[in-house]
């Protein structure tokens, strides 16, 4: 059995905005540089900004529904309460970054990279992080419904008083990874690429079936 103490813990993001200007409500353009921007109640739907730069911003309540972000750059920055559909964050790069209270459905993160990330609260379904890489990344107080992480490699990722429902996990790379504070844990493929990961023993115990199923063991009672 692994102790608790033995698991590397995620850094967290130090997250300390400076004085934000107020966005014009002009519309954010594809490689664009946006510093020390504050945008907040913004119906952003459908917004073209790939490739756009975001430092020491934040963004708050806005509308992001199939908003193109794909190989955009959020550093040092704070998103609160950001709902939408069909969010295309492909390859982005999030470094010190805040995620609260967001409801976000099928977002694209895939081949994102994700360093020093805090999700806190909030409802993710069908998230697909689908060849990504995590490294300091805590997931707290929230609901993933159907993440996809299949050939993801994570570092030092805990999973925090959060649901993970029917997550698939196909080739999943795993590093200190701290599963035991999931309230959770419902994996749909990929229980054989938890090498690398720490379980609580009620945990192992709800994955005896899914564990025995991959080494063929019947189980009868």
């Amino acid at each position: 059995m692994v102790k608790r103490d033995t698991v590397r813990e995620a850094q967290l993001p130090r997250v300390t905005l400076p004085e934000l200007r107020p966005y014009d409500g002009r519309g954010l353009e594809p490689d664009g540089d946006y510093d020390g921007l504050l945008i907040e109640d913004a119906d952003l739907a459908g917004t073209q900004a790939s490739g756009a730069t975001f430092m020491d911003c934040g963004i708050r309540r806005c509308t992001l529904d199939e908003a193109s972000l794909g190989s955009a750059r959020l550093f040092d920055s704070v998103l609160e309460g950001v709902r939408g559909v069909g969010v295309r964050l492909a390859g982005a790069q999030l470094r010190d970054v805040e995620l609260r209270d967001a409801r976000l459905g099928g977002t694209q993160l895939h081949g994102a990279r994700l360093n020093r990330v805090l999700v806190r609260g909030g409802k993710f379904d069908y998230l697909n992080l689908r060849q990504a890489r995590l490294v300091d990344v805590v997931f707290e107080g929230c609901v993933l419904v159907e993440p996809d992480l299949s050939g993801a490699a994570l570092e030092r990722v805990a999973f925090r008083d959060c649901a993970l429902r029917r997550a698939e996990l196909n080739q999943v790379r795993m590093k200190e990874v701290d599963l035991r504070g999931a309230t959770e844990l419902d994996i749909v493929t990929g229980v054989e690429h938890l090498s690398g990961a720490v379980i609580s023993t009620g945990q192992l115990m709800d994955l005896a079936p899914a564990f025995a199923a991959h080494l063929g063991v019947r189980v009868e009672f």
